[in-house]
């Protein structure tokens, strides 16, 4: 019976290495709630996309002779099927969370750590239950080994996919990205008929941001830290821990019980915290 071992130290720094490629792939890139995220820029659908990516990347591990797995070819292929698309499956659900709003006050490496940690533990148990159905069962004895190997190449594949959402994110120099390049890039994520309005905010709701422009508004799946990081130099600002508005699409703004509040053309209200108060009136969008 084909035997499924514990990675040799030569064949774990392929491994590792194996899976900052894919971490470069599996980069966070936001979406609207209503579309599939676009990890590759092809012309597949992004299922096919997807799983285009975990076959290819299975064939690469399994010609490799990554992480030690004797036995017939197919056998290796098929392990590397099931924990890397757990893998891609799994983050696709944390890594948003773990970078949403929520855990913003953490810092960085503890949400790496945090990610990498969750995305780690489905990936573990897909690889005993696979072990367990070719009739070759590990010990439970070699669960903290296994989860320290998966967790070591979910450390990587999260450092480096992190990584290339802040490159992918900011603007290469301030002037090649110009006021309606920021804006244009950043509607492009959402559907069609939105890409052609005006930008007048955006706001945070948990691990979702919520774009408001001249046709209405939708949801898509980005930090705002990251949205802010884009559209700067895009004539707008952050007025509030939850909130950027463009300066053009503020109409008014009214004071009640002490607190400043930004109305924009849509007559939706938008709320000043004291920490951006300065930037606020620097701005001259309010008194």
């Amino acid at each position: 019976m084909p035997n499924i071992a514990a990675p040799s130290r030569s064949r774990h720094r392929h491994y590792v290495s194996g899976l900052e490629s894919f971490a470069k792939c599996r980069h966070y890139r936001s979406r609207s709630a209503n579309d599939t995220v676009k990890y590759m820029p092809t012309r597949l659908p992004p299922i096919l996309r997807g799983a285009a990516l975990v076959i290819a990347l299975s064939a690469a591990f399994t010609w490799f002779g990554v992480y030690n797995v004797t036995g017939p070819a197919w056998l290796s292929f098929s392990m590397w099927l099931v924990t890397i698309g757990t893998g891609m499956s799994s983050s696709g659900f944390i890594m948003p969370f773990i970078f949403g709003t929520r855990f913003e006050p953490w810092p960085l490496f503890l949400r790496i750590l945090a990610g990498a940690a969750l995305i780690a533990v489905p990936v573990t148990l897909s690889l005993y239950i696979f072990s367990a159905v070719v009739g070759n069962p590990m010990a439970l004895t070699l669960v903290p080994v296994q989860y320290a190997y998966v967790l070591a190449v979910c450390v990587v594949m999260v450092i480096g996919g992190y990584a290339l959402s802040l490159a992918r994110a900011a603007p290469t120099t301030t002037s090649e990205m110009t006021e309606p390049d920021a804006v244009s890039t950043f509607l492009s994520r959402l559907p069609l008929k939105y890409r052609q309005a005006e930008l007048h905010a955006v706001s945070s709701e948990d691990h979702y941001l919520r774009v408001h422009t001249s046709v209405g508004d939708e949801l898509i799946l980005m930090r705002l830290a990251d949205a802010v990081r884009e559209l700067e130099g895009a004539g707008g600002l952050q007025v509030h821990r939850s909130w950027w508005v463009a300066k053009a699409a503020v109409r008014d703004a009214a004071r009640a019980g002490g607190k400043l509040t930004l109305v924009l053309v849509s007559g939706k209200e938008v709320p000043v915290s004291r920490t951006y108060l300065p930037a606020v009136r620097e701005a001259g969008i309010a008194a």
